[in-house]
């Protein structure tokens, strides 16, 4: 048996999860199709699913398909959630991209399809619902070709669309205007296949276009697409014998070397956490001793559990090999994206970032504050199966925050601690998430026994520029040798955490750190030193250098009635955007452009009244730009090294309270 692993993608509503429902009957491993809007779907199992009708974690269900075994993994189609569509994507071997006939090419369609194409993820296109009034077949195959790809081709053509009646009829080598576009579409990415077809020999061969067919989108050149209604079951027939033929099985050899990734942690009822691993080569066996993770955070344990997906259930299992999805439990610390068993193994370089990151933020306020504790530890479970949630702690004010993609994810949250956890919670007012880049360079220095230094260590740091979406890099111009390692170590670890709040209290990313002095007294001398003196010498080089406050910044495509331009016109100017020249369409008019993050929200609340209801937004975070003004600042810990007197007062008395080494 091969194993495919299959993800299904689409924007929210455009019917995944039904269409999910619509296969596994269609391979028997369900008697009765479940139902979004009731709540009896397969892989909607949370109880938070079940009562809003959406996907908000990846679920992993398995059929057959002649001698392949399809593990299909669907996900949230939200753009709330989609962290979780990122880590499904590091272990999918094929996916179907899920567009509705009716809402045709939508927001996160694009953002779905841009990724896929640059993962080189082979992708079938599934336009669904052509049984719904208002299907619009032809329209949506051309938008389809303009927005996403013009690598596509229609498998099929429909029959009555907009109604019950809609009937599906696939193509075949005896349709010769398929057989020319198809071959028409090949030939572009075949120069053997282009020669020819141009030639005078004749029509190709059926069976080579079919063959080249499934070459070309394994290697995600070309992108067939189908119709049908996972409600009425029309094409879905057509659908699974495209996944069967065209979509490559998953590869890795299970004799080889252990090699997998964890997409995926739960936690059972006494916190024991079960991973999701998709294996890329080697074999996993109940008791065996299994390496995780990277760097400092590797560790290891002993499987205690394998459990794998068989005809729609979970069964227990002895073993997992290459190319297969499991659940392993008795990997205590195992945490989303870790790579397990050899960490550089094809397939195991862990997760990719290839959507926006969170760009708000709220502090979540525990009802009563006595629970401050229990929402921490419920936050920090929560962090584990989402880490881009970043739980961050405010021991002086007494605070816990969380980035957030948007509002629902808010609620979602609110909803998940009281239901699982018992936690009441209120959210403060959601905000915009800026970054802070080094503007110039900047040094500074504190010698051990000179001047105001209160501390047993002498550190020295340099702060330049770097390139754009480089991150934070960290490098010596001192002997290696020159201090113990772990000195070394505490000056390199608190760099990281102190340029968590920069001058105006956000990230500090895209600069090279660089140590310029060091030294100590033996054996006097300890970690602690150096991490009570890093934080006041890099903010001084900091403020030296100067950073400028990056803003999240969205580009947008606003459709909405010509008649209108003048008037939304100044109130895209107030709230910060920036259009492109209008492109008219008949009567309607198209604006792109770009716009601040945290006025999108307030731009879709006002688009109804705007528009006479007529206005279609869609909006995705694009990059960060300079904020134009005043900076905004965010709130900075009471623990502050830009303020020298107050932050050496609070450090010596914890060193005296014995909170905190010297």
């Amino acid at each position: 048996m091969h194993t495919l692993n299959l993800g299904i993608l689409a924007h929210v509503d455009a019917g995944k999860t039904s269409l999910t429902e619509r296969l596994l009957h269609a391979a028997g491993v369900i008697d009765e199709i479940g139902s979004v809007d009731d709540g009896s779907t397969r892989t909607d199992s949370l109880a938070l699913e079940r009562q809003r009708g959406i996907t908000i974690k990846s679920a992993v269900v398995s059929f057959a398909v002649d001698d392949t075994t399809v593990n299909l993994i669907d996900t949230p189609g939200h753009p709330d959630f989609i962290a979780e569509v990122e880590r499904a994507l590091n272990v999918l071997d094929g996916a179907v991209l899920v567009v509705s006939a009716v809402e045709g090419v939508q927001a996160q369609t694009r953002v779905l399809m841009r990724t896929l194409r640059r993962l080189r993820i082979p992708t079938l296109v599934f336009v669904n619902k052509v049984d719904r009034g208002g299907a619009r077949t032809g329209a949506v195959l051309r938008s389809i070709a303009e927005k996403l790809t013009p690598a596509v081709v229609a498998m099929g053509s429909v029959e009555a669309p907009g109604g019950p009646a809609a009937r599906c009829v696939p193509y075949t080598g005896a349709d010769t205007g398929f057989t020319d576009r198809l071959a028409e579409l090949l030939a572009d990415h075949d120069d053997e296949l282009l020669a020819a077809y141009v030639g005078d020999a004749g029509p190709l061969p059926y069976d080579r276009l079919r063959g080249e067919l499934a070459a070309q989108t394994g290697r995600s050149l070309v992108h067939p697409v189908y119709f049908g209604s996972a409600i009425t079951g029309a094409g879905v027939d057509a659908l699974i014998g495209g996944v069967r033929e065209l979509l490559p099985a998953g590869r890795g050899d299970a004799e080889g070397p252990v090699a997998g990734t964890v997409f995926k942690v739960e936690r059972g009822p006494g916190g024991e956490r079960t991973a999701y691993v998709r294996m890329f080569s080697g074999t996993v066996r109940v008791r065996d001793r299994l390496p995780f993770g990277r760097g400092e955070g590797r560790g290891e344990g002993r499987v205690t559990g394998i459990d794998v997906f068989d005809g729609g259930s979970v069964v227990r299992g002895s073993e997992v090999g290459a190319g297969r999805i499991a659940r392993l439990r008795g990997l205590d610390g195992i945490r989303i994206g870790d790579p397990v068993g050899a960490p550089d193994a094809d397939g195991a370089a862990g997760p990719g970032r290839w959507f926006a990151p969170p760009t708000l933020e709220s502090v979540v306020v525990p009802r009563p504050p006595a629970n401050r504790g229990e929402l921490y530890s419920a936050l920090a479970r929560l962090a584990d199966q989402d880490p881009l949630i970043d739980l961050r702690q405010d021991d002086v004010r007494k605070e816990l925050s969380v980035s957030l993609y948007g509002e629902v994810q808010k609620e979602v949250i609110e909803a998940t601690l009281a239901d699982e956890f018992g936690i009441g919670v209120t959210f403060r007012e959601t905000t915009t998430i800026c970054l802070e880049r080094p503007s110039g360079s900047g040094a500074a220095h504190e010698i051990i026994d000179e001047g105001e230094n209160p501390f047993l260590a002498t550190v020295g740091l340099r702060v330049d520029p770097a390139p754009v979406g480089s991150g934070i890099a960290y490098r010596l111009e001192v002997e290696l040798g020159s201090m113990p390692f772990s000195l070394m170590r505490a000056v390199e670890e608190t760099v990281g955490e102190t340029l968590r709040q920069g001058i105006h209290g956000w990230q500090v990313t895209d600069c090279v750190v660089t140590m310029t002095h060091s030294g100590y007294w033996a054996p006097l001398s300890t970690a602690g030193d150096f991490r009570n003196l890093t934080p006041l010498v890099l903010m001084s080089a900091l403020k030296r250098a100067g950073t400028t406050v990056h803003e999240p910044v969205h580009r947008f495509r606003l459709e909405l009635p010509g008649d209108l331009f003048g008037p939304v016109l100044p109130v895209l100017a107030r709230l910060g955007a920036v259009p492109g020249p209008p492109a008219v369409h008949g009567s309607a008019c198209v604006l792109e452009g770009e716009i601040p993050a945290a006025r999108v929200h307030e731009l879709q609340q006002r688009l109804p009244s705007l528009t006479r209801g007529e206005g279609m937004l869609e909006s995705g975070f694009d990059r960060y730009r300079a904020v134009l003004g005043p900076p905004p600042a965010r709130p900075r810990t009471d623990h502050d090294p830009l303020n020298r007197k107050e932050y050496l007062l609070r450090t010596m008395r914890k060193v005296a309270a014995g909170g905190e080494a010297r």
